[in-house]
């Protein structure tokens, strides 16, 4: 059968009118249907439930949650922090300056650790066991870092600073270990103290929670009971 020009029209202007927005316009862009093909293809080859290819192209809400995955709070399916903590970084229960207050955004204000009070030369000391992962300065301020024994892969990783290193990369330490001192720099703080972060890869955690509770809330006391009679 053949079509006039005005016959030809007249189909296509049907269709248009049955068809829905989207057909509409994918048959007036042929670049746009070609895309959607496309897309269609890279989805059919891909089984369901495999990880993206690295490198590959995110959504944009893909690539937001990606980015705040790596400075802010644990996933839910992430383990847990374990409380492995032996020891106070400083002293025996050192006041808390600033708190753990992670940021809503990447960028924006927070605070990805804890700062607690401590004077220049004070001891620091390992939370828990481990390997020191990196000791020396950054950005001017000496910086211990130490990954910890037994708690996954990527392990769960402490960092205090400014810190006057008295262990190098690689050394082992154990919970309670002397690694530094505190350094008379005190521009994270207003006055002297020790910032204390806590990292599994490159998502902050809050650092008290490897605190058992006995360490965090101090020792229990034994009050006396009164009026009541001796046996």
């Amino acid at each position: 059968m053949r079509w006039t020009g005005a016959g030809v029209r007249r189909r296509l202007l049907r269709r248009r009118e049955a068809a829905p927005a989207t057909s509409v316009a994918l048959m007036a862009s042929p670049a746009l249907m070609a895309s959607v093909l496309l897309m269609t293809l890279t989805a059919s080859a891909t089984p369901a439930g495999s990880a993206t290819p690295t490198g590959s192209a995110t959504s944009a809400g893909s690539a937001t949650r990606t980015a705040w995955a790596d400075a802010g709070p644990a996933a839910p399916g992430d383990p847990p922090v374990p409380a492995m903590g032996r020891a106070w970084p400083v002293g025996v229960r050192p006041g808390v300056l600033r708190g753990w207050d992670p940021p809503a955004t990447v960028y924006g204000p927070g605070h990805r650790g804890v700062d607690l009070a401590a004077p220049p030369g004070a001891q620091v000391r390992a939370v828990a066991a481990g390997r020191v992962f990196f000791a020396g300065p950054v950005a001017g301020r000496g910086v211990v870092s130490i990954e910890l024994t037994g708690t996954g892969e990527p392990p769960l990783r402490t960092t205090y600073e400014p810190v006057t290193a008295s262990v190098k990369q690689g050394d082992e330490v154990a919970a309670g270990a002397v690694v530094g001192t505190v350094e008379a720099t005190g521009r994270h703080c207003e006055g002297p103290c020790l910032h204390w972060g806590l990292l599994r890869g490159t998502t902050y955690l809050n650092p008290l929670l490897l605190l058992p509770p006995w360490l965090l809330n101090g020792p229990t006391r034994l009050l006396p009971v009164l009026e009541v009679p001796l046996p």
